[in-house]
């Protein structure tokens, strides 16, 4: 027996893709799944997620429903993946970037709230 989806609720994990809402400029906080929520705040806080895998799930997220490759926080889980693929410094400007984007968002009121 095969499941009929329906062409706006798609998804290739257990987090949906909601068709007209992606690429937009503005997310709603409220939008976000809780998973994605969670990965995102934890890649701004001190102890940030060390799985690859969960942080591509969140940029994939963000890249999806947010800005596209021009996505601040697209750019930083990308950017945090890296990191953790090559051990190689990651870039504090975009760390900044990131921080200043989740406030715009609305995940929190100022930056030093995401730590």
């Amino acid at each position: 027996m095969s499941q009929q989806q329906h062409p706006s609720d798609i998804s290739i994990d257990q987090i949906p893709i909601d068709l007209p809402n992606t690429q937009t400029s503005e997310v709603d906080p409220a939008d976000v799944p809780e998973e994605i929520r969670s990965i995102t705040c934890g890649l701004a806080s001190e102890h940030p997620p060390t799985n690859p895998l969960v942080v591509l799930k969140a940029a994939r997220w963000w890249y999806i429903h947010g800005k596209g490759g021009t996505d601040p926080a697209f750019q930083w889980a990308i950017e945090w993946a890296r990191h953790l693929a090559t051990d190689t410094p990651s870039d504090v400007e975009q760390f900044d970037e990131y921080l200043e984007y989740l406030v715009t968002v609305g995940f929190a009121d100022e930056p030093h709230e995401l730590w």
